[in-house]
């Protein structure tokens, strides 16, 4: 089987680099490129940390590009209340120095796909990016395969306002633009889904036992965002985003959800918002896929098995034990 040409466009963020380490130990996926786009936390940072994460998965030959440092329009506003200072739980690992980051994401991003035709990417953080790259070279992207976004919301409320989920609300205008530019359908990953992926304690000491030293790592780095959740949302565990949309690149069948035409608001009470109109009220040709159901029963097995090498059937179970069944996903 030929892996799939795969770029990942991140924000290293906690649930970012729970992503990439499932990204990384997916045989499945050829990993060209890792692009940073200021989110999360500011793109030098984030740079940083996709370093960091490789280092721990030993997959350093995967180079790490430089993208946008501001939004399109609006003011950064970071995510470090959620991720901690230095967007790894306050976890203070040190830097790579072996490796460094390259410049020119946009470049890298639309020499990519003018080279290839199989190219799937991966947006983890907001648009801005992916917008700029389609600004200077439209005909590039009439060759991406496969566009998958963690972002926006269809029922769910928001995460940083009632109705906006950070990615979104961080760069609307990007993610407007990429809604009305992207040639091929954006598949939409959103928090009606990723909420339903929570790392609880219960899963987490399983990783630690099965693997002291990633099951540790992850420890490590997502305390702080624990203590995050249990503050500001009552969650106990911490809801990782951004896994479920590479799982969902490796396995499509673990979602399911509706096509619609879609659009971001740039301004105003509702700015960041993700609007599907589901009854056609634009007559607007569909230009996305929301999720909206999640296999989470089997996403934990992909992901645990991937990360941890957990083994079946004690995996599948110790998902039983822990109240996850086959039937509810």
């Amino acid at each position: 089987m030929n892996a799939k040409k795969v770029i990942i466009d991140c924000d290293p963020g906690i649930d970012d680099s729970l992503a990439l380490m499932l990204a990384v130990a997916s045989p499945e996926f050829d990993i060209i490129g890792i692009t940073i786009v200021c989110g999360n936390v500011p793109t030098g940072l984030g740079a940083e940390n996709a370093l960091k994460i490789l280092q721990q998965a030993q997959r350093l030959d995967i180079p790490v590009y430089l993208g946008a440092t501001q939004p399109l329009k609006r003011e950064y506003v970071s995510a470090q209340d959620t991720h901690g200072m230095d967007g790894l739980g306050e976890s203070e690992l040190p830097n790579v120095t072996t490796v460094r980051p390259h410049v020119g994401a946009i470049g890298f991003l639309n020499h990519t796909l003018q080279a290839n035709s199989d190219v799937t990417v991966i947006a983890l953080g907001p648009l801005t990016n992916i917008a700029l790259a389609l600004q200077q070279e439209p005909a590039a992207w009439q060759h991406v395969s496969e566009f998958v976004s963690m972002g926006g919301s269809f029922h769910s409320p928001g995460n940083c306002s009632p109705v906006a989920e950070y990615n979104y609300w961080c760069d609307p205008d990007a993610a407007q633009q990429v809604y009305a530019k992207m040639p091929v359908p954006i598949k939409m990953i959103g928090l009606d889904v990723t909420r339903q992926i929570v790392l609880t304690p219960s899963l987490l000491a399983y990783a630690q036992r099965v693997n002291p030293v990633v099951g540790g790592f992850i420890a490590q780095i997502t305390k702080f965002y624990f203590d995050f959740h249990w503050q500001q949302e009552r969650v106990i565990g911490c809801v990782i985003n951004d896994p479920l949309a590479v799982a969902y690149a490796l396995d499509p069948s673990l979602c399911q959800g509706f096509t619609s035409y879609t659009t971001v608001v740039t301004d105003g009470i509702a700015l960041g918002q993700s609007i599907s109109d589901t009854a056609n009220f634009w007559h607007q040709p569909n230009n996305s896929l929301i999720l909206t159901e999640v296999a989470a029963f089997r996403f934990w097995q992909l992901f645990l098995n991937r990360v941890i090498n957990a083994q079946e059937p004690e995996l599948s179970d110790i998902l039983k034990q822990l109240h996850y069944t086959e039937a509810q996903g």
